[in-house]
């Protein structure tokens, strides 16, 4: 679904969290209170959490903060910021456009409809309601060199909640953020390249800043959001910027030295350290306590044979109680 001007103007009016009667909006507008009836209908198709009251009119459950291309760009001066209102995919936008762009350039949306997670699941990604964060990086030592990317990036995640006072975030091996053992955010490496050559790599991210509880119940596993650690959310523009140049800042040291200088703050964030997993492979299961990853990003798991080493692919860790 685009997001029409008329749309995007009504969400601007709304994102106040004030009451707005349906004549109020359509005398600013120009339109009837119908037709301001019909594009609140395909405004909360787009996952918006909307709901009226008679006498008083529409609001938004919660305030919200658009995105503003110029203040992200003062606030990460880097590289290029894009924003969008709607978008197919932000990974998918910039993979569209590898040569043109600039390592460290950056796309943002406020809803995606073609969203997607590991192995091709969908994403969903209801209207203003998560930071959707792709960034664009071209990796000169190739696609090798990538090993564990996906790991690094989970920590420089974790330090730029961690720097705007959000506590007790983890890790879960390969890319998966959780919070009280529900997940927060996802992340997707995605790369082109051939043999011998430079690489590039798109890197996005998926971090739930308050869900609608009916757009979380098409969400097929336990989540959390940002608002469950404060309920006073930061400015969704400080905290795209902070993720932003954090991850710019991780992506340089993961060129210069690789996932090495990463390893031991993921191993402080892992959210199943010591803990009994269950590790799946297809139809096969593997149970034993996390021990952490290696420098390569394996995971080592401790089984009655002794330690054992698994790198990502088709590989899933589960809770083994």
């Amino acid at each position: 679904m685009t997001l029409t001007p008329i749309r995007q103007t009504l969400i601007t009016l709304l994102s106040d969290g004030q009451f707005h009667s349906g004549e109020q909006l359509g005398e600013q507008l120009g339109i009837s209170r119908a037709a301001v009836s019909k594009h609140m209908a395909a405004l909360k198709e787009l996952g918006l959490d909307l709901f009226s009251l008679t006498g008083k009119g529409y609001r938004l459950a919660v305030p919200m903060a658009l995105y503003d291309q110029a203040t992200l760009q003062a606030l990460a001066p880097m590289a290029p910021v894009h924003c969008f209102p709607v978008i197919g995919s932000t990974n998918q936008h910039l993979l569209d456009r590898v040569n043109e762009l600039r390592s460290g350039e950056s796309c943002l949306a406020e809803c995606q409809t073609a969203g997607r997670g590991r192995r091709g699941k969908p994403w969903i990604s209801p209207f203003g309601c998560q930071l959707i964060l792709s960034m664009y990086w071209r990796l000169e030592q190739g696609m090798a060199a990538a090993m564990g990317l996906s790991l690094a990036v989970g920590v420089a995640v974790v330090e730029a909640l961690e720097s705007l006072g959000y506590q007790g975030v983890e890790l879960k091996w390969p890319n998966d953020l959780y919070y009280q053992g529900r997940k927060l955010a996802g992340i997707l490496v995605e790369m082109s390249g051939s043999a011998g050559a430079s690489c590039h790599l798109v890197i996005g991210i998926g971090l739930n800043l308050a869900m609608p509880a009916r757009e979380g119940e098409k969400i097929d596993q336990a989540w959390a959001e940002l608002r469950h650690i404060n309920p006073e959310l930061v400015d969704r523009n400080q905290l795209a910027a902070r993720m932003i140049v954090h991850l710019q800042r991780a992506l340089h040291t993961f060129e210069q030295q690789g996932l090495a200088s990463f390893v031991d703050e993921w191993n402080r964030l892992d959210h199943f350290a010591g803990r009994p997993v269950r590790l799946l492979m297809g139809d096969q299961e593997i149970r034993g306590i996390a021990r952490g990853i290696d420098d390569r990003g394996a995971l080592r798991l401790e089984t009655g044979e002794g330690i054992k080493f698994y790198l990502g692919g088709e590989l899933s860790l589960r809770r083994g109680d």
